[in-house]
């Protein structure tokens, strides 16, 4: 359809692909997605390729989608992976200190005394005939 069998070169797509991602801006992508956010003023504390991309328009001018940023970040062998979120920032340390050293106490019992205390630990994942959830 796009050229002549007999004629090699006519086969070759000759559209240049015209790249916005600079080689600078490449390089401050992966400077920046090596350092805390919190290092540059922020309040969040894991980088995402939105966050990435809204960084870098900042600082380059040059405005990238936050797919792009990812696909730039796999070609250069970075993988994303699930942020854990940590609560603990939120919640009252001397709470906190407390309910620790109450179930510690529990567990000592629990271990040497299994007829008089039991503890049992639930999380939201469970068994079904048919899949519900998509994540646990």
């Amino acid at each position: 359809m796009h050229g002549y069998p007999d004629n090699l070169e006519t086969l070759h797509n000759k559209n240049e692909h015209y790249r916005k991602a600079t080689p600078e801006y490449i390089e401050l992508l992966l400077k920046t997605v090596e350092q805390e956010p919190s290092d540059l003023g922020y309040d969040f504390g894991k980088w995402t390729a939105e966050r990435l991309a809204a960084y870098l328009t900042e600082k380059t001018g040059i405005d990238l989608s936050s797919s792009q940023v990812r696909r730039i970040l796999k070609r250069k062998k970075y993988s994303y992976i699930w942020a854990k979120y940590d609560l603990e920032d939120k919640q009252n340390t001397q709470e906190r200190a407390k309910f620790k050293q109450k179930l510690t106490q529990y567990l000592k019992i629990a271990r040497s005394e299994p007829e008089r205390l039991q503890v049992w630990f639930w999380d939201e994942s469970g068994f079904s005939l048919r899949v519900i959830r998509r994540k646990n």
